[in-house]
Order: structure tokens, then C-alpha cells, then sequence
């Protein structure tokens, strides 16, 4: 067949074909070939045999799902999850957790592929770091709201899909914040209290976020709604406190759009603290409720291990904590460090971070509200330049602002940390001229899904 035949080869809905699987997608999926046209596969394993229907057909690529599988992947093994399917939370419970590891590795791979220029042979892509035990290791949920056969249930919706699944223990968050968002639900229907607005036809409470320090246990409460006034919110806040003690935060946060953003601008305490504790090795952080933490405490020291390994500190460098949240990175590198500057566009970020720093006696710590590419050509005009910038931006990657400030302020050393191997790929391609990638460390923050975060070192050339 000629190269204008295999163009003119059509792909029909419902078309059933064997497919070799190839490699696991950057959302989890199987990718195989058919006809010189990419097929994902929802569910699929590389090495496997199967045969697909198509349930989508785009114009460079095909959607299928599995109708046979012929020769089954050594390494799939049985979802424990009732829900898995229907959840779309998680995307390879079904593959063995080394097999997990190695596609993420391997989805990295693929973005660097797809959206640099490097040759990939001559990279040091290291082995993606796992976990002991790949279960309960969230330390927040976020379970959006609904009913179900008159009652009120909180769990995920269903992917591609506006159905919401009903979740009573997700295996994959700590066991307190399933007890306490079922137990809050409980309430929610012995009080009767509506979380949808029949008159309006509009939601009143959204979503709930429960969040947990590991190592502390306080539990932290959001009630995200669409107003500020609830029916029976007094009394849901009083049975909230009675009954699960380990709640020492309940706040609401208030966001009347019709959007994917779950938080709003306005937050309101309603009992107990603005915040709670949690403790990552020697250091213990204030966690208030729009206050970025990674999801995942275990993982996380790992994680900043290897951001404190590329920085390469001796004692002597002025380093940047961009994006810095609650200061968690800046003050984990800080006592390799001479000074540590941070910012964030979030204020009550920043008070976190300034508390922080304090209780963890690190006085050469400074933090400020607004952006990095505002303040730090700011501080190079004032004779102030970074030796090592730490970042780890949210998954739409670096602001251009913020990259082009990197090559005029030009640190020595340039720490990415990711969350999207994809807009990582961009952004060091948009450096590239001027920064070297020494070497980019995976790390599984998310087991039996399809996310994987990497460290990248960058030296100045």
C-alpha cells in the first residue's frame, strides 16, 4: 500500500480489529497502532494482544475500548477498588506497581519526544522512585456533592461523564478523610439538610474538601458552597464537631461560578482554627484552606529530597522559592542555603509560609506576595541575583514571564519541579538555549494513576 492508499484509510465507529499494544499514554491509556493510525485504548497494557471496538474518531487519532483480550500482560492484576471502572479517579490499579513505576518513566519519555528537540539517548532519564505500600496515601479529598435516589452522596464523577459516583472509602486517600467526608454526609441526611436548591435548580453545597496531617491527624473541613447562607448550617458545624472530634478546622469557602476551579475568593472560618498542622520530617507547616501542600506527605520527602539534592547548596547561594505555596521546598533546601526568597500570588499562602519559617527557626528566610517575574528583575536592579532557582509551578507549567525572567536574571542553577512531564517537555525546550538539562529524576507521588512527577536539573551553560 502507497502512502496516499494508507491516508485514504477510513477508521469507522464500532469497527472491531486486533490491536498490539505498544506503551501506556500519558493518561494511562493502551497505545497501539492500526492502519499507521495511533489507537488509545482505555484499560489496555503494553505487550497485550487484544481486540478493540472504536467508540471515537478524531482526525489523528482513534478512541477504542476493549472487546477481547488474547494474550493478557504478565503484569495485570485484578483493581481491588469496586468503583475502579466507573471512577476514572485511578487509571493502572489494573498493572503491577513495578509495571506503574516503568510507565512513568516511559510517559516522560514520551513528552520529551513530543515536545523538545534533545536527543533522548544522550539524557540522563533516571528510574521513576516508588513507594513501600501504594495505598491511603492522599492526605486530601475533594469529593463533589449530589443526590441519588433522594439522598444526599459525595464521591467523583465518572470520566468523560457528568454521573458522580458514590464513594464511601476511596483506597487511595487516608482512611480519616473517608470517614469524615461519609460521616458529614451522614448528617447531611439524618438533618435532611438540602444540598441542592429545587426552586433555583442550583447547587448549595459543592464539593467537600477534607484534608489530614499524617503526622498530626487534624483534620481540616471545607464546605464548598454557592452562597454564603446554608440551610442548617449552624447545626451541620455543631454534629460536624460532635461527632468527629479529629475535625479541628471547618471553613467555607464560598464559589457561585460554574466552573472546574473548586475554590472560590471568599473563605469564611465557621469553627476551630484557620489551619492545621502537619510535619514533614524536622519541619512542621500551617496548612490554611486555598494553601497549596503536595497530596502525598510520604512521597513528598523523597520528592524535596531530590529538589535538595539538584540544588547543589554549600551554604554560600541566594535561592529563589518561586511559586512557593507554604514554603515547603525553600525551607527544606534552607539550611544548605545562605538566603531563601519567596513568593507566591496567594497571600494566605505566604502568611503560611512566613509562620512556617518561624516555627521552624529559619531566620534567613524571606517571603512576599506576587510573582517571580515581577519581583526578581525587581531584586537584579537592586544588585540582588539568585544563584539557584527552586520552582513548582501548578500543571498549565511556567508562565513565559516567569521563563524569560530566568534566562535575563540567568541563575546558575534552575531546580523544575513538575507535576506534567508534558508542559515540563516545553518549557526546557524553551530554555534550552541557555540552560543544560543534567538529568531528570520521576517520582510516583501518585500511585495506580497515570500522574508522575519529575525533578529536572538545569545548569547554566
Amino acid at each position: 500500500m502507497n502512502k496516499q492508499q494508507s491516508n485514504q484509510v477510513r477508521i469507522e465507529l464500532k469497527q472491531q480489529f486486533p490491536l498490539t499494544i505498544k506503551r501506556i499514554g500519558i493518561n494511562g491509556e493502551g497505545v497501539g497502532f492500526f492502519k499507521r493510525k495511533i489507537v488509545f485504548v482505555p484499560g489496555a497494557l503494553p505487550g497485550e494482544e487484544v481486540v478493540v471496538e472504536v467508540t471515537k474518531v478524531h482526525p489523528k487519532f482513534t478512541e477504542a475500548r476493549v472487546k477481547k483480550i488474547r494474550k493478557a500482560s504478565p503484569q495485570r492484576t485484578k483493581a481491588p477498588c469496586p468503583v475502579y471502572e466507573q471512577c476514572g479517579g485511578c487509571q493502572l490499579q489494573h498493572l503491577e506497581y513495578q509495571g506503574q513505576l516503568d510507565a512513568k518513566r516511559d510517559i516522560l519519555i514520551q513528552s520529551l519526544e513530543r515536545h523538545t528537540k534533545l536527543n533522548l539517548d544522550e539524557l540522563d532519564i533516571r528510574p521513576t522512585i516508588g513507594m513501600d505500600n501504594p495505598w491511603h496515601y492522599r492526605n486530601k479529598s475533594q469529593f463533589q456533592v449530589g443526590t441519588q435516589d433522594g439522598k444526599a452522596i459525595a464521591g467523583l464523577y465518572s470520566m468523560n461523564s457528568n454521573k458522580l459516583i458514590d464513594i464511601d472509602e476511596c483506597i487511595v486517600q487516608h482512611p480519616l478523610t473517608n470517614k469524615v467526608t461519609t460521616e458529614i454526609i451522614r448528617i447531611i441526611n439524618d438533618f435532611k439538610i438540602p444540598v441542592y436548591d429545587e426552586k433555583q435548580k442550583r447547587q448549595i453545597i459543592k464539593t467537600i474538601v477534607t484534608r489530614v496531617g499524617f503526622e498530626t491527624g487534624q483534620v481540616q473541613v471545607v464546605l464548598v458552597t454557592t452562597e454564603k447562607k446554608v440551610p442548617q448550617k449552624d447545626l451541620l458545624v455543631q454534629e460536624i464537631s460532635k461527632r468527629l472530634p479529629e475535625v479541628v478546622s471547618i471553613v467555607q469557602n464560598i464559589n457561585p461560578k460554574k466552573t472546574s476551579l473548586i475554590f472560590g475568593d471568599q473563605t469564611i472560618n465557621l469553627q476551630g482554627k484557620d489551619s492545621i498542622k502537619e510535619r514533614l520530617d524536622e519541619f512542621t507547616y500551617e496548612l490554611s484552606a486555598r494553601a497549596f501542600f503536595q497530596l502525598n506527605p510520604i512521597q513528598t520527602s523523597k520528592l524535596y529530597g531530590e529538589a535538595k539534592k539538584a540544588a547543589a547548596l554549600t551554604g554560600n547561594e541566594k535561592v529563589v522559592d518561586a511559586y512557593c505555596g507554604v514554603g515547603t521546598i525553600g525551607l527544606w533546601l534552607a539550611d544548605g542555603a545562605k538566603e531563601i526568597r519567596g513568593m507566591d500570588v496567594i497571600k494566605e499562602g505566604i502568611d503560611d509560609a512566613k509562620k512556617n519559617a518561624k516555627a521552624s527557626r529559619v531566620n534567613h528566610a524571606d517571603y512576599y506576595v506576587g510573582s517571580a517575574e515581577d519581583l526578581m528583575p525587581k531584586w537584579k536592579q537592586e544588585g540582588w541575583r539568585p544563584d539557584v532557582v527552586v520552582v513548582d509551578p501548578p500543571r498549565v507549567g511556567c508562565d513565559r514571564k516567569f521563563l524569560d525572567t530566568i534566562k535575563e536574571v540567568k541563575p546558575k542553577r534552575f531546580v523544575y519541579v513538575s507535576c506534567n512531564p508534558s508542559t515540563l517537555a516545553k518549557d526546557i525546550e524553551y530554555l534550552k538555549r541557555e540552560y543544560r538539562v543534567e538529568y531528570l529524576q520521576p517520582v510516583d507521588m501518585f500511585p495506580q494513576t497515570a500522574h508522575v512527577e519529575v525533578v529536572a536539573k538545569l545548569t547554566l551553560k
